[in-house]
């Protein structure tokens, strides 16, 4: 410690100083302390090196595991997937005229063609056959593959595509089976309006979307 008055360096107890006399009153000054930042948020950079920081540092902001599929993106998505099917009926149509026989198919044709007759019923059976097989296999194709670890059909993994819950999750069985029946209300929409929802809803979503609460969403 030192003397307030000429400076000189003073023993430690001393009640006067040795070289002016003048009375030496109150404490020693301690060293001052590192100053505080009383910013509720600062950024920890204005901080000085080594200076730890005597405030709450504002989290960084947190970002979506995935943002949502645009409508482009599930537009080409769904065209991929309906060439798929559409392959799938052929291989069906072409069972169905192999069950009610080329022969049979021909002659109708021809009489048809002539006026000399009606369609038979068995040709009528085999094409509401052939669509209820399609159903079915359209219906495993988009719930199984939805529903899977893979999180979506051939077109979608082909963009990068995934079906999700609102939290983000995997959906079960029997959460993509009513997706896809709610595609039927998305159908009757008039222009393709229940589809073009999902290019200017905020989460993307097309109407079965939003019936079956669900998401799509691009892979990271």
């Amino acid at each position: 410690m030192f003397c307030s008055k000429c400076g000189a360096r003073l023993t430690e107890g001393t009640a006067f100083c040795s070289v002016c006399g003048t009375p030496v009153s109150g404490p020693p000054v301690a060293a001052s302390a590192p100053p505080t930042y009383a910013s509720s948020y600062a950024s920890p950079a204005n901080v000085p090196a080594g200076v730890a920081p005597a405030y709450p540092v504002a989290p960084a902001a947190v970002a979506l595991p995935s943002p949502y599929a645009g409508f482009w993106l599930r537009v080409v998505a769904y065209v991929i997937d309906g060439i798929i099917l559409g392959v799938i009926f052929g291989v069906l149509f072409l069972i169905g005229i192999a069950f009610v026989g080329v022969g049979s198919i021909e002659t109708m044709a021809r009489e048809m063609h002539n006026g000399d007759a009606e369609p038979p019923v068995a040709f009528f059976v085999m094409l509401i056959f052939i669509s209820f097989l399609w159903l079915i296999a359209s219906w495993i194709y988009y719930v199984y593959l939805e529903s899977s670890p893979n999180q979506g059909t051939l077109g979608k993994m082909a963009l990068g595509l995934i079906v999700t819950d609102l939290q983000g999750r995997r959906i079960s069985f029997g959460h993509a089976t009513g997706r896809f029946f709610a595609k039927i209300i998305t159908h009757l929409i008039p222009l393709g309006i229940g589809y073009m929802m999902a290019g200017f809803t905020e989460k993307k979503q097309a109407l079965h979307d939003m019936i079956a609460a669900t998401l799509v969403l691009r892979k990271n």
